[in-house]
């Protein structure tokens, strides 16, 4: 009596969730609408005696209509009964231990219900470790938002909610479970889950939920690199990434997080069309059409502003086009590799991308043949495409390598004979054959 009255009077929520189970009357799906290696999962892991059911965004997506793009499981067995169960997987991660599950081409994530009990946090309320693990109610509990706190149970055709996580999804309302300005504290990254959510869905983040975000913002900088670069990543391949940046503005997010999401920001509120947001104009759309992007490309495209002002400048001061990019590449890596978290694949491919635009000048003789062949030539075109568009490369140019990679042997050997000479190369002077000097034999017969 006195604990329920004192939750009251402080205006936090009963520990004791109240579980509704929805029957399939009233969700409308069943294990037809999940994929086969989540079924097999959770149906595996009941045969051993088990909980398990699909969690999270599999759930929310398959309420608003949507098709699920990954599956993941939640079970009351331990990472090592899971472990035992299912001979292809193993255990990965620190912080939370999980399960990989592998069936077939699939994989699925297999996470074991969490406890209530209080995670190791450090000095400014951030969650270092929790591996400590409890009862369902209890995992519904330590979820972030409502509409991922549902659980489907394809066997009975069940959905079980604990936080009014289905009427939240149907009113398409974001709301964090417990209290806000504490959960962002345990983890800040739960800031950016919100915009990108909030974007890619189409929901409205409660106010009680929005209220902390702009304070907390600033945490996301003590992040770990790499962690906050994946985060930025599932942003910008939501396929909503505009709508997504359009949320730091309605949520008053302003303070600087990362150099990527800086950029993002910057081009989004500059009003004028600009690489970026072609870029991920384009990404959304083919994403949403079902079309492989390139990570390294959008990565390029983002980077190409601060990298293009570099460059220019050092063509102003008389630099060749060529050598005068690898200068400005060097110039920019060294502001990117000090904790940016860009994994050096796609760095790799960046730079590639962007030594190969000055050889597009260059149409005339064998080095176009030589430009067509190389492995990054698509991929290096698209973004020449990119840039005629915007104005910063000559339409003909790029018309001329649209026309020229298609064209048989013959019309390739007109076209580069026909081809003007690189403009930034200027012509070239014929050197004046040197004066051999005569030997001391051939001195003396002479």
């Amino acid at each position: 009596m006195l604990k329920k009255l004192w939750r009251k009077v402080a205006g936090k929520p009963a520990a004791e969730a109240v579980k509704t189970v929805l029957p399939f009357e009233r969700h409308g799906f069943t294990a037809d609408h999940i994929s086969f290696a989540a079924e097999k999962v959770v149906s595996r892991l009941q045969q051993a005696g088990y909980e398990a059911y699909v969690v999270g965004g599999a759930v929310r997506d398959l309420l608003i209509g949507a098709e699920p793009k990954d599956f993941d499981v939640a079970t009351n067995a331990t990472p090592e009964e899971v472990r035992a169960v299912f001979r292809r997987s193993r255990i990965i991660g620190r912080r939370f231990r999980i399960v990989h599950v592998m069936v077939g081409p699939e994989t699925i994530e297999v996470t074991t219900f969490r406890g209530g009990g209080k995670a190791v946090q450090n000095e400014q309320g951030r969650i270092m470790k929790d591996n400590t693990y409890g009862t369902l109610a209890e995992d519904a509990g330590r979820r972030d938002f409502t509409c991922n706190a549902l659980y489907f149970d394809p066997v009975k055709g069940e959905i079980i909610d604990f936080h009014n996580g289905v009427e939240d999804v149907k009113a398409r309302r974001l709301v964090m479970i417990g209290d806000p300005a504490e959960r962002y504290q345990e983890d800040p990254v739960r800031i950016l889950r919100a915009v990108r959510l909030a974007g890619k869905l189409g929901f409205t983040v409660e106010e009680r939920t929005a209220a902390p975000i702009a304070k907390y913002a600033g945490r996301l900088k003590e992040e770990p690199p790499a962690r906050l670069f994946d985060e930025i990543m599932k942003l910008l391949f939501s396929g909503y990434a505009r709508r997504c940046l359009d949320q730091f503005h309605t949520l008053g997010i302003d303070t600087p997080i990362h150099p990527l999401l800086d950029a993002l920001q910057q081009a989004s509120r500059g009003g004028r069309p600009n690489m970026v947001t072609a870029s991920l104009k384009n990404t959304d759309e083919r994403l949403r059409a079902d079309k492989s992007v390139s990570v390294g490309f959008v990565l390029a495209a983002l980077m190409w502003e601060p990298l293009n002002g570099y460059w220019q400048k050092r063509m102003e001061r008389g630099e060749k086009a060529a050598p005068a990019l690898t200068e400005a590449i060097a110039e920019l890596r060294e502001t990117m590799e000090k904790g940016w978290g860009v994994p050096q694949k796609y760095a790799a491919t960046m730079r590639e991308i962007w030594v190969l635009q000055p050889q597009f000048d260059n149409r005339r003789g064998a080095r176009p043949h030589r430009l067509l062949a190389q492995a990054r030539f698509r991929a290096a075109y698209d973004f020449l495409m990119l840039r005629a568009q915007l104005g910063q490369a000559a339409r003909e140019l790029a018309d001329w390598w649209t026309t020229f990679q298609h064209a048989d042997e013959t019309e390739r050997a007109a076209m580069t004979a026909a081809a003007p000479q690189n403009p930034h190369e200027g012509t070239k002077k014929r050197r004046r054959p040197r004066k051999r000097k005569k030997s001391g034999n051939a001195a003396a017969e002479a």
